[in-house]
């Protein structure tokens, strides 16, 4: 009953209607066309031949996995390769959580690229609405997110990531919480625990310590060879090595001679973290 010829709707546009942000938008527009196509395809020749509505039904579920598959590949590599300073913030149960929160926005205002908040000791039910407004910090500077050894707290809080301890769950467990992508990265101090990482799901190493540090002064430092060595076997991995440990802005740019272009720091920052980020990035782009 559709007037088609004389609908006041024919030949107008609507603004936006055929653009689109990204690849990643267009692609997410197709695959949805496509599991629909796929929709009509099997409905219709399950009239005809039922095995052949089967083959239909089957390819159009794998579109939705590829759809999964390409989402979370772009998710992952828009954030990975936006990291260069990567700072990490801690708290404790003697901490105010507004300093917590004042900490992450200095270092954020002073360009850190991702900010990783752990916290030790403190309540659970304190830590998840501490990392909230730590997620929400972030995400108002346009800074990757990352919650230290929780997957748990990092999944409620709508975080960027989880990092895990070489005692934490396994990546693959850690997974299984995600209700949207997760970057989940992982410590390696040795050339072993290297490769036990890039078997084990990481997006992300911490490789270290360069240097001895004031953080963790436990650690004998792994140096700056074992660097150049996570640089070189995690080339094309699609696995980010970061450089941790003892890392300052006087001993940056020999850290950065080792091929590694990202870098985690926590107590080089401490005494004026809006400026100490800024010299860090600017030696990190300017490299």
């Amino acid at each position: 009953a559709r007037d088609v010829v004389g609908d006041v709707g024919r030949g107008l546009s609507v603004d936006g209607q055929l653009s689109r942000a990204s690849l990643a938008d267009c692609f997410t527009a197709a695959a949805k066309r496509a599991s629909e196509a796929l929709r009509v395809l099997a409905e219709t020749t399950q009239t005809v031949n039922a095995e052949v509505a089967a083959v239909c039904e089957h390819v159009r579920f794998g579109v939705y996995d590829l759809e999964k598959a390409v989402f979370v590949a772009v998710f992952k590599r828009d954030k990975l390769d936006c990291i260069r300073l990567y700072v990490l913030v801690n708290a404790d149960i003697d901490t105010p959580d507004t300093a917590v929160l004042e900490l992450t926005r200095r270092c954020i205002a002073g360009g850190a690229d991702a900010v990783q908040l752990r916290a030790k000791g403190i309540p659970d039910h304190r830590f998840l609405e501490l990392a909230k407004e730590f997620v929400a910090a972030c995400a108002a500077g346009g800074t990757v997110s990352i919650i230290n050894d929780r997957a748990d707290i990092a999944v409620l809080s709508g975080a960027d990531g989880v990092h895990l301890g070489q005692d934490e769950l396994p990546p693959q467990a850690a997974r299984t919480l995600e209700k949207r992508p997760l970057l989940i990265g992982g410590s390696t101090h040795s050339a072993a625990e290297l490769e036990a990482a890039t078997e084990a799901g990481f997006d992300y190493v911490g490789v270290g310590p360069c240097f001895a540090s004031l953080t963790k002064p436990h650690l004998t430092p792994a140096g700056l060879e074992y660097t150049r060595l996570a640089a070189v076997r995690l080339a094309g991995t699609g696995i980010r090595p970061i450089a941790i440990g003892g890392i300052t802005e006087a001993n940056l740019p020999v850290v950065l001679k080792t091929g590694i272009e990202a870098i985690a720091v926590s107590s080089a920052v401490l005494e004026d973290p809006e400026n100490a980020c800024r010299k860090l990035k600017n030696i990190l782009m300017n490299r």
